[in-house]
This record gives C-alpha cells, sequence and structure tokens, in this order.
C-alpha cells in the first residue's frame, strides 16, 4: 500500500512539475550557543571547551544477551580500552539537521531529495506555489493519501485543505532529515561551511569530560529519548521534543530520536585487542539510538549508551540515520 501512495503521490508532484525521484548517487547548560545561518535558516551550536575526557570502555558481554537479540557484532568489545583523549575546542549542532534545513540544501544545490520526502508529501516545500494551482479533487486526494491527515477532507474547503497541509508541512520542518547516506550528509555540512563531527568529538558531547554511561547522568531511565520503548507514530519526533536527552553541555538528541553518521570510518581504537572483518575503510559509524521504525528491542538502553558504536555502509540510506553538523571553534570566529 505505501509503495502504491508513493507512486501515486510520485505522478501527482510530477504533475505539478516538480521533477524529483529517489536519489540513485551519493552526492550542563551549553556555555556559548553561536547562532549559525543555513540558508534562511537559523541553526544554534554549542560551544564545547578544550579538554580531556574519557573515551571507550573496558566492559565485557557475560549474560548472552547479544546472540538473544540478533546482534551482529559483539557487545562492548570495540568500545576497548577506555582511554582518555583531549580535543581542542569546537562548535556542534544542538539539534539534529530538520528537513527545513536539508530542504535549503537541496533548492541551494539542485540535489536529489530524500525518498521519504515524496512518500510522506514534504517534497511540496520545495514549490509551494505549485499546491496553491492545483485542483480541488487533487487537492482532496493528496491531503487525504499522501499527508494522510486525520480529517474528513471531503468536508474541509480548500482553504481549510491548504491550511491542514501548511501545518503538517510545518511540522516536518521540524523533524530530522532521514534517508540521507553518509555522503549526502558530508556534502550537506560542506555546503554549510562546517563538516560532520568526529567520533571523538560526538562521545565527547555525549558522555561529557567523566565518561557518564548515558547523555542524562550513569543511570537508564526509560522513554527519556525517543528509542523505541514507546510505539511512534509517525518516525522521528521533533528536534528537542524529549527535553532530557541532553548531554551535559545542552546538546539534544544524542540518545534517540535518530542514530547520526559522524565522520570517521569504523577502526579499532589504538591499543584495542579486539579484530573485525569490518574495520577498515569499509563502513561509517554512525552513534546514538535511533527511534528504530517501531522495533522494540532498539530501546535496550545498550544502544543509548554515549560509548555505543554502530557501523553503515557509507551509500546507505535508512528511516532512523541522519546526522548533525561541527565545526573548529577558530573557524566559528572567521565565519560569524
Amino acid at each position: 500500500m505505501v509503495k502504491k501512495l508513493a507512486c501515486w503521490s510520485r505522478g501527482f508532484w510530477l504533475g505539478m512539475g516538480l521533477t524529483v525521484g529517489i536519489p540513485a548517487g551519493a552526492i550542563d547548560e551549553p556555555s556559548t550557543v553561536m547562532m549559525q545561518k543555513t540558508g534562511r535558516v537559523h541553526v544554534p551550536m554549542v560551544l564545547i571547551p578544550a579538554g580531556s575526557f574519557v573515551m571507550g570502555s573496558d566492559k565485557k558481554e557475560t549474560t548472552g544477551r547479544a546472540v538473544e537479540f540478533g546482534n551482529v557484532k559483539p557487545w562492548y568489545l570495540d568500545e576497548h580500552p577506555q582511554h582518555r583523549v583531549s580535543l581542542p575546542a569546537f562548535f556542534i549542532d544542538k539539534y539534529e539537521v530538520t528537513n527545513a534545513q536539508y530542504r535549503e540544501f537541496v533548492k541551494a544545490v539542485n540535489v536529489q531529495p530524500p525518498s521519504v520526502w515524496i512518500e510522506n508529501g514534504y517534497v511540496v516545500s520545495l514549490r509551494k506555489e505549485k499546491l496553491l494551482q492545483a485542483d480541488d479533487a487533487s487537492l482532496r486526494k493528496v491531503a487525504a493519501e499522501v499527508f494522510r491527515l486525520d480529517l474528513d477532507t471531503d468536508a474541509l474547503s480548500r482553504r481549510q485543505l491548504l491550511d491542514a497541509i501548511g501545518k503538517r508541512l510545518a511540522y516536518l520542518d521540524t523533524v530530522p532529515v532521514t534517508y540521507v547516506s553518509w555522503y549526502d550528509a558530508d556534502a550537506f555540512c560542506r555546503w554549510a561551511g562546517k563538516r560532520l563531527p568526529t567520533e571523538e568529538e560526538w562521545e565527547r558531547v555525549a558522555r561529557g569530560t567523566t565518561g557518564r554511561e548515558f547523555p542524562w547522568g550513569q543511570e537508564w531511565k526509560p522513554a527519556v529519548s525517543h528509542a523505541g520503548d514507546e510505539e511512534p507514530e509517525d518516525g522521528p519526533a521533533p528536534v528537542g521534543t524529549h527535553e532530557m536527552d541532553r548531554g551535559p553541555d545542552g546538546v539534544m538528541d544524542l540518545a534517540g530520536n535518530v542514530s547520526e553518521w559522524v565522520a570517521d570510518w569504523y577502526q579499532a581504537y589504538d591499543h584495542s585487542d579486539y579484530q573485525s572483518k569490518d574495520f577498515g575503510q569499509i563502513y561509517k559509524v554512525v552513534r546514538g539510538a535511533g527511534w528504530s521504525g517501531g522495533a522494540g528491542h532498539y530501546a535496550l538502553k545498550l544502544f543509548q549508551r554515549g560509548a555505543y558504536r554502530f557501523n553503515l555502509p557509507p551509500d546507505g540510506r535508512f528511516d532512523d540515520v541522519g546526522f548533525r553538523c561541527a565545526m573548529p571553534a577558530n573557524h566559528a570566529k572567521k565565519t560569524k
């Protein structure tokens, strides 16, 4: 049914002159917040001071639960050994990159939008004037079958339909962009004058300087993050919705909402005694848990830990993987 609707809606947008398709190639409170402009969207970035922090862990799996949950790699071993890392100061986005931010990139660079925008109707935000030109029958159909508005669309006036669609688009503006590959994320950050955070930077933001287990502290708490322990109705939540899912510097959505691409290839840490066939320039590292499409086992607290690492092919696109950007503190001073 979803595929059928996607095909119908793609035809509708094409009929409106929107020549888009599914992408085929790669292309405690913050001490300082800087507003960085991405297109027409102002993005808050948090300053992370220079210093050292605890990275990785020496934990060991003794319960056998990794097999129970079908994990493809042993738990904890790729986090070994626990070690200290020193980093210079840097800025990082307070929130995950949203659809609205990514739309500015799509419009400016003329790249293909994420495929999900065809299915959920967000693609119309690229050319809203075309929506106004649609006849009433098409407008009602797209409201009901593409935007899936929980309304009696036959009883709504044209103005009410447009208002309802507008509210839906405004909601989708605030949701993290997904179905973007590592290459897409890297290209966006470079276009915005930034870069993807390194794995070390991401873990520093999630764990603070003391190596806390979760972004909010040492103890796991259910439903603090949007990570599959509640049945999601609509995929990722608007950024910042889960107010307790924040690191010690005030960076949001680190344990849930969407998992995040970082800059690094999936490699062993220095002095690690763990070897894997997946190490090398094969997979990129993904950090943080995601909303997981309703797969409840992803709510396991293991995946919400700041030290947890995962890896995915860099050309892959997924419904629960997005990203955020970073930049060196000295570069930010030059670009303000």
